[in-house]
């Protein structure tokens, strides 16, 4: 067979008729089937077995009585039943439109990605079945927070939350994945180290039914996140707390020889801010320096970011504790827990940004060149 494609569905009635039919006409001139997984609780599953009898196209139905790992677990069943190496995994709710199989499976040919993810952020792709701009918004903070978070892994996708990808199986370790929500491409990069390829899609209206996004999958989502690079954001914090409680030590100290405690608290926060980027390079991002931009690069974007960070934060705090009069404690934490999240977000995006490869641009090559210079002996 050539194509399996995997539906996971959770109460799709209305939609599997249309879907198959797109489905089958979109990838005429293939041996392929569509296997539904189904975790539903209306007749979905009928409606499935309907279908199937009057299909141009093999149908095949998985009903799970009893449902584990949600959606990704759905869709790693499906991979694992499915007949063919080459899987596409579509949504049920025709937001991913099947005319672009065929465009994936030319991308497939063509690079030998062991993914092909159809991405709404790449070149010709849009969001347009996004409800408004509140989901549209949390979407794009998703991608973002995901991408700091995995730098590394994701530097080739623009759209790492995307439920629409083919996967070549053979290029997979399907034992390596533990799904636990409905971000199975997130799951799936994150765990393999496999070659990335998209192609641009417009993320379609809802064809019938209610979406199953809520405060629930948020947070599961979240749990997702944590459970797949709890280790380096935690890392990153620890390292912060060291450095806060150093900046509170020093501060004391020098308030104690008698120094100001505005210019003991500036240099506390220089001393700290500097003290935190040693020991991120060595026990947070360390895997990420063969691939970042020098050193003393690195260095100038933290240390302007922190201090930027620290001009806006201070203020921001104010403003909390004298026009909204919250608790300065509460202020305090509240602008702390926002700091973290930016200066993570930062530092991983930017500071420790994988080079891009081929000719370096020519800022690049003055910015060497001077270092070079620099670094050369000389005399006084």
């Amino acid at each position: 067979m050539d194509l399996s494609i995997v539906v996971p569905t959770f109460n799709e009635a209305p939609n599997v008729a249309e879907l198959v039919r797109r489905t089958a006409a979109a990838t005429e001139g293939l041996e392929r089937e569509i296997l539904f997984v189904d975790d539903s609780t209306d007749d979905t599953p009928a409606e499935v077995e309907r279908v199937a009898a009057l299909a141009a196209v093999p149908v095949r139905l998985v009903h799970r009585e009893k449902p584990s790992a949600g959606l990704g677990g759905a869709v790693l069943e499906g991979i694992r039943l499915a007949e063919a190496d080459i899987c596409i995994v579509m949504d049920g709710d025709l937001q991913h439109p099947p005319e672009v199989i065929p465009e994936m499976l030319r991308a497939h040919r063509r690079t030998g990605a062991g993914i092909v993810a159809a991405s709404r952020y790449t070149g010709g792709g849009a969001a347009t079945g996004l409800a408004d701009a509140v989901r549209t918004a949390v979407s794009r903070g998703a991608t973002l927070l995901t991408k700091a978070m995995f730098p590394l892994r994701l530097r080739d996708s623009t759209d790492p939350m995307t439920g629409y990808f083919l996967v070549d199986r053979t290029q997979l370790d399907l034992d390596r994945l533990r799904p636990r929500g409905f971000k199975i491409l997130l799951e799936i990069l994150a765990r393999n180290d496999i070659v990335v390829a998209e192609v641009p899609f417009d993320f379609a209206e809802r064809s019938a039914g209610s979406s199953k996004a809520s405060m629930r999958q948020g947070m599961r989502f979240l749990a997702q996140l944590s459970v797949l690079k709890f280790g380096k954001m935690s890392g990153f914090a620890l390292i912060g707390a060291v450095g806060a409680v150093a900046n509170i030590g020093i501060m004391a100290g020098l308030t104690h020889l008698g120094m100001s405690y505005i210019w003991a608290a500036i240099i506390a926060a220089e001393v700290t801010i500097v003290g935190n980027f040693l020991l991120q390079e060595r026990f947070v991002f360390r895997e990420m320096l063969g691939n970042a931009s020098a050193r003393w690069l690195r260095f100038a974007k933290s240390f302007s970011f922190n201090n930027a960070e620290a001009l806006i934060r201070i203020p921001v705090l104010a403003l909390l504790v004298e026009t909204w009069h919250i608790s300065s404690v509460l202020a305090a934490v509240i602008t702390l827990a926002v700091a973290f999240v930016a200066r993570f977000a930062f530092h991983s995006l930017v500071v420790y940004a994988p080079q891009r490869e081929g000719a370096p641009s020519r800022r690049r090559v003055l910015a060497q060149k001077l270092d070079e210079q620099a670094m050369q002996p000389g005399e006084l």
